[in-house]
Formats: C-alpha cells, sequence, structure tokens
C-alpha cells in the first residue's frame, strides 16, 4: 500500500510535468528511479498507465482514469502537511493542560487568561485532578507538577518555580491553645493531615539559624485529600496545617492564616511543566510554556 501511494505521487507528478526527467527533478531523484517506480505502479496494477515514445509521453485510457484517483491522493496529502504545519507553527487546534484544582484556581488560570483570550483559535482542555495522570493516555500536552525535586527523567520537565511550605493556623487557633515557640511543642497540637503528602502527621523542619534538622510526630484527628478542604478546616480553627505556599498566599496576605514558627524552614517543592519528550514542540506548547514561566517568575519577585 505504501508502496503504491509513493507510485501514485510520482505518476501524478509525471502527468503534470508532461516527463520522466521533468518530475525527477521536482521529486529530487533520478529519472530511472521515476521510470523505475512508474513500472512497479503498472505491474502491481495489472495495466499500462502511460503510452511512452520518444518524443513524448500519453495517458492511456486506464492512465487518465488513474491520473484523478492519483491527483486527490497527492492533494489530500498536502492539505494533510499544510494541516499539521498549522498546528506546529501557529497557536491552532487543541491543548490538553492537567494539573491540581487548587493551582488550576489560584495560578494557572491567572497567568493564561489574557493568553487565551487573544488566542481564540485554541481549544483548552483543563483537567484539574490531584492524582496522577498518565500523559499519553489522556493526551496531555502539558502538566504541571509539585515535588520535592523534578522527577520525571523521561519526560521534558520546565522549572516554573521553587516553593516553599509553611505551617500555618488560624489567629482564633493560635490565642486558645498552647503557645508554639519551639517545633517540640507541636506535638500537643492538632496537624490538620493532607492525604497527599508522604507521613501526613509528621513535620521535619530545620532551623534557619543553626540548620538543626528536627523530626515532629503530630496529632491528626482530622484528614483530607483536598487543599481547599484543609485550607477551610485551618479557617475555621480545626488545627495547624502544613500548605504550598502558592496555594494560601491570599490567605497569608488578608491575615485569615498566619505562618507558625516562621524562624523554622519545611522542605521546599519544585514546581515544574512537564511536556512529552520530543525534538520539536508545536508553537501553542513553546507559548504556553513561556507564558506560565513569565507569570511565576514576576510572581516570586
Amino acid at each position: 500500500m505504501l508502496d503504491n501511494l509513493r507510485g501514485m505521487a510520482v505518476f501524478a507528478s509525471v502527468v503534470n510535468h508532461g516527463s520522466f526527467s521533468g518530475s525527477a527533478r521536482e521529486l529530487g531523484i533520478t529519472t530511472s528511479a521515476v521510470s523505475q517506480q512508474i513500472r512497479s505502479l503498472e505491474n502491481d496494477l495489472g495495466v499500462v498507465l502511460l503510452h511512452r515514445s520518444t518524443r513524448k509521453l500519453s495517458l492511456t485510457e486506464a492512465g487518465a482514469g488513474f491520473y484523478e484517483a492519483a491527483k486527490d491522493v497527492v492533494d489530500a496529502a498536502e492539505q494533510g502537511r499544510m494541516r499539521v504545519n498549522q498546528l506546529r507553527d501557529e497557536l491552532a487546534g487543541s491543548l490538553r493542560i492537567a494539573t491540581t484544582p487548587e493551582l488550576s484556581v489560584n495560578h494557572i488560570l491567572p497567568a493564561l487568561s489574557t493568553w487565551l483570550t487573544a488566542h481564540d483559535d485554541l481549544a483548552v482542555h483543563f483537567l484539574a485532578d490531584n492524582h496522577y495522570i498518565d500523559m499519553i493516555d489522556e493526551r496531555v500536552d502539558i502538566a504541571i507538577r509539585m515535588s520535592p525535586s523534578i522527577v520525571d527523567s523521561k519526560m521534558s520537565s520546565h522549572a516554573l518555580a521553587e516553593v516553599k511550605q509553611v505551617l500555618v493556623a488560624s489567629p482564633e487557633y493560635l490565642q486558645q491553645h498552647d503557645k508554639i515557640e519551639t517545633p517540640k511543642d507541636l506535638s500537643k497540637h492538632e496537624l490538620i493531615g493532607i492525604e497527599l503528602v508522604k507521613d501526613p502527621n509528621v513535620l521535619e523542619m530545620v532551623c534557619r539559624e543553626s540548620g538543626k534538622k528536627t523530626k515532629v510526630k503530630c496529632n491528626t484527628r482530622i484528614q483530607t485529600n483536598n487543599v481547599f478542604v484543609a485550607t477551610a478546616l485551618a479557617k475555621s480553627g480545626h488545627g495547624l496545617v502544613r500548605m504550598i505556599s502558592l496555594d494560601i498566599q491570599k490567605e497569608l496576605d488578608s491575615g485569615e492564616l498566619v505562618e507558625v514558627l516562621p524562624e523554622y524552614q519545611l522542605p521546599d517543592y519544585v514546581l515544574y511543566a512537564v511536556t512529552l519528550d520530543r525534538e520539536q514542540q508545536p508553537a501553542k506548547i513553546t507559548r504556553c510554556l513561556e507564558v506560565l514561566k513569565e507569570y511565576f517568575e514576576n510572581y516570586s519577585k
């Protein structure tokens, strides 16, 4: 079948140019290679397509009918090539972005909103989920992920920002419970557990001044797998919660939540975008990454 398609393209070129040599120049192959393609096509079809003479070529009856089909195939292939080039070079087609609900609402949508409005040929699908999404199965173009380090070695990873974790609570909770002056004091307090975190009831902290590491096991009566729920629980005074600063910046700025033990540091996270590893990314993916990087660079300043 592939040989026939190649032969049809060569045959259509020969007819258009009226000679084997003209077709050879267009296709960048030898005249003998053109002649071989035509012979192979005729043998496969069991008919003669061209009358050959020393002076000119002419179509047989079968050749005339077959030329129309060959021309349609070549035209369809050219249209397909043009469409692929358009999707590669222009901001058009579909773009599938996977991230968490919290990052989507708080940052990814604000980062991309103006850009999306300016490019209405793009059909964008946001997959917002706290669970790992297989990029190939879900046909994801860009996945926004958070981890202590970039771990997708088989993918192309693009660091967007280094993000700190913070331990926070509502002012009301801190007023109504024992003072927290050292990490050891945390063992007397309720920690709202986030199931997405390894060891949700354990805090590892480093003193910023001395560099001393401390590990504290806390009481965890309430747990959730959702950052929005954890934030609401903390604001309502149900305990302390460790959060990515990006997820609760508004609450910190408004004073609804305050940082606990700011002189101690929790492990930082890396926010990064992942794309499939390929030699040339479509323009829509490249430009989207540029917009995201610009947003998070400005955000971190």
